[in-house]
This record gives structure tokens, C-alpha cells and sequence, in this order.
């Protein structure tokens, strides 16, 4: 490990000294001018928690009601059966102590199983990516990116999903998907492990942001290091109906380092958003190639007012008469002059002690012990 790690069982009345106000960081429209860089840490790889294999890290959320924070898994039922976690962090606005999981969940299909894995049932396992809690309805929402493998053994279609469940894992409903968000076997709708990746809730939970991780085969190409126009699409449902009801062409920055050849994975897409409120939402960007250690993390702070409801532009790269959402950069992870590993979760967290929000971010490590499950925290500065 490049940092030095620290994982807590004791009590959190052991930690007493380093928690924060329990109120909900955001309770209104919030504006962000810059960030502070609190602190980190990193949990141990492959780390047991009962009975199952930490990692894998790919969304979180904060309760403020119980001082929980929530991470789904993006393990597809491989190691364990799909989950998510619940863990205490402890921090104030001078230091971050320590995480401490205290939980962990299995998500339950309807008929109340949990998911299988490819080898079981292809076709029915999902990608989890990201979780958010719902303050006024009491429920979950997570997203899955589905799959799709075509090849001249197999055809797999499974379709990028929103389901709607219990804090206890229990299967409720789903949300309508897009006939134009299902997966094809022709290169048309979304990219492999390029679907649904972010959630956002508004303030008044009137709205529901969804943001697809990378274009659409019929938006464009996916970013490259010199690619410019690479167009994704931010999606808004109605919380009540369930149904979409306007999207955003948003576009990605280039991938930011040079690959050693073509044929080299190289990748930059929306890695996770966060509600601002009136409109914005906090974008977390990421990029990352094939053989450079790391990968850079951008946060964009992005105003859907103006933009067009490209609803039914069914191509973004053939009908280019629309306006983009516009995006402004707010922190780039570089500035941190570290090891910055696959950043994919963001959240807001509770207010600290000075009456400024915090914010928490989560690296998915991919079961990888050559990457790390990393945790940041930032003050944020109105």
C-alpha cells in the first residue's frame, strides 16, 4: 500500500472526538466555489466482512438520520452475491480517522433470491454501480449497467436497469427504461459497461438524474485522447410516475493520457453525479489508460438550464442542432499530487463543525491488489 491504512472495530464512542454534526449536509440549493482536501484513507485488499470479500466500491450515499454511509458493490455476483455495504466514517475538518463498515446487504431479485452470476444465468446478472437513499420515500434506488456480449459463441442482452429497493435489500419495482437505453446485438443503444453509472435524487425528490457513463453507438464515438466531440446523455425521471421526462447531451473531456497502442484500453466517462440543486449537478469524470498508474478525476459542476431536451434527437451525431450542458470545472484530482485510484462514488456528507458541507468520495479497487479501495474527504467552500 501507498498510504498507510487504519480499520477500526472498536466502538464509535471510541471516536467521539472526530465525528461530525449529524445534519444533512445539503438542505437546500447549494453553490460549491472550491474544495478542501481533508484527508484519506484506504481499507485493506480482499478485506473479510462477514463472509464476504470487500471491494469493488463503486457508488455511496449518506443518511444523515443514522450517520451512514452506503456503498454498493459492483462485484456481479462473482465472489459473493450482489451487495452493498454500510459503514461509519469517522472525520472532522481537520483530519479523516478512520472507516469502519458495520454492514453489509444482498440485493434481492423479486422473487426474493439474490442475483445469480454469469454461470448460473447470464442473462440475469446484473452491474451494479450505483446506489442512492431516498430521505422522503424511505427507499433505495441502484443502478445496473446490464450486459451485452455478442460474439459468434453467444449472444447476451441484459438491459442497463433502476430498481427501486427496501434498506434491507428487498426487491420493490423499476423504473421505465428508454427503448432507446436497451441493449442490441447491432451497435446501436448503449456501449458495454458504458451504461448507467450515476444517480442523483433533487432536494425535493420531485426528480430522479441518471447519467450514462459513455455515448451511445448512435451518439457518437467514446472519448479518446483526441477525440473532442464524445456525447453523453444525462437523463431526468419524474419521481412519481417513474418515467423519463427530458435528457442532456453532456460532453466528455478527451482521455487524458496517450495510450501505448491503439488496441490499448483507454477510457473517460461519468463516473458518478451529485445533485446542486436549481438545475446542477456536481460531475465526477474518469479517465483512465491501459499501463499509467492511477487515473485522473475531474469534478465539473454542470447547469442543465439552457440545455436541450434531446429526448427525442435520436442520434446526437447526426441531428448536431441541440446546446450542450455546460460544465464547469470545480477540482481536478491532480492537484493532490498522489496515487488517485478508480474514483466512482460521490456524496455528500454531514456538515462540519465549521458550518461548511463535507464531501465524500469512493474508489472502486476491482478486486485489483494492485489498486486500493480509497476514501476522500473535502470541506466544501461556498
Amino acid at each position: 500500500m501507498k498510504y498507510k491504512w487504519l480499520f477500526l472495530v472498536a466502538v464509535a464512542g471510541v471516536f467521539a472526538s472526530c465525528s461530525t454534526s449529524r445534519k444533512a449536509a445539503v438542505t437546500k440549493d447549494h453553490s460549491i466555489s472550491q474544495l478542501r482536501f481533508i484527508g484519506k484513507q484506504v481499507i485493506p485488499y480482499n478485506m473479510p466482512f462477514e463472509g464476504t470479500t470487500t471491494g469493488g466500491l463503486s457508488g455511496i450515499d449518506y443518511n444523515p438520520a443514522r450517520n451512514e454511509y452506503y456503498m454498493i458493490c459492483d462485484d456481479r455476483s462473482d465472489i459473493n452475491p450482489a451487495r452493498f455495504y454500510t459503514a461509519k466514517l469517522y472525520f472532522n475538518g481537520q483530519s479523516f480517522d478512520s472507516v469502519r463498515m458495520t454492514a453489509v446487504t444482498t440485493l434481492r431479485q423479486a422473487n426474493g433470491q439474490p442475483y445469480p452470476n454469469k454461470h448460473q444465468d447470464p442473462a440475469r446478472t446484473p452491474d451494479p454501480e450505483a446506489l442512492r437513499f431516498n430521505t422522503k420515500y424511505g427507499f433505495m434506488v441502484w443502478s445496473s449497467e446490464g450486459e451485452r456480449i455478442v460474439n459468434k459463441k453467444d449472444t447476451i442482452l441484459a438491459n442497463p436497469s433502476l430498481t427501486i429497493i427496501h434498506p434491507d435489500g428487498k426487491y420493490i419495482d423499476t423504473f421505465a427504461i428508454p427503448a432507446a437505453y436497451h441493449m442490441q446485438a447491432t451497435p446501436n443503444g448503449p456501449r458495454r459497461n458504458a451504461g448507467f453509472e450515476g444517480l442523483a435524487f433533487s432536494q425535493d425528490n420531485q426528480w430522479m438524474y441518471v447519467s450514462l457513463e459513455e455515448p451511445r453507438y448512435e451518439d457518437g464515438p467514446r472519448a479518446d485522447v483526441n477525440t473532442t466531440d464524445a456525447i453523453t446523455r444525462i437523463l431526468k425521471f419524474d419521481m412519481k410516475t417513474r418515467k423519463p421526462v427530458a435528457q442532456y447531451a453532456y460532453s466528455l473531456d478527451p482521455v487524458a493520457s496517450p495510450a501505448a497502442s491503439p488496441d490499448s484500453f483507454r477510457i473517460n466517462g461519468i463516473a458518478d453525479i451529485m445533485y446542486l440543486g436549481t438545475d446542477k449537478l456536481l460531475v465526477l469524470e474518469r479517465s483512465f489508460t491501459a499501463g499509467v498508474p492511477g487515473c485522473v478525476i475531474k469534478l465539473y459542476v454542470t447547469d442543465l438550464r439552457g440545455a436541450t431536451d434531446v429526448s427525442d434527437i435520436a442520434s446526437l451525431q447526426k441531428n448536431k442542432n441541440y446546446t450542450l450542458a455546460s460544465k464547469k470545472l470545480l477540482y481536478n484530482f491532480e492537484s493532490l499530487h498522489s496515487y488517485i485510484d478508480n474514483i466512482e462514488g460521490v456524496t455528500f456528507g454531514p456538515i462540519l463543525p465549521n458550518g461548511h458541507p463535507s464531501l465524500v468520495l469512493v474508489a472502486d479497487n476491482n478486486f485489483s491488489s494492485e489498486e486500493e479501495s480509497q476514501f476522500f474527504v473535502f470541506e466544501v467552500i461556498p
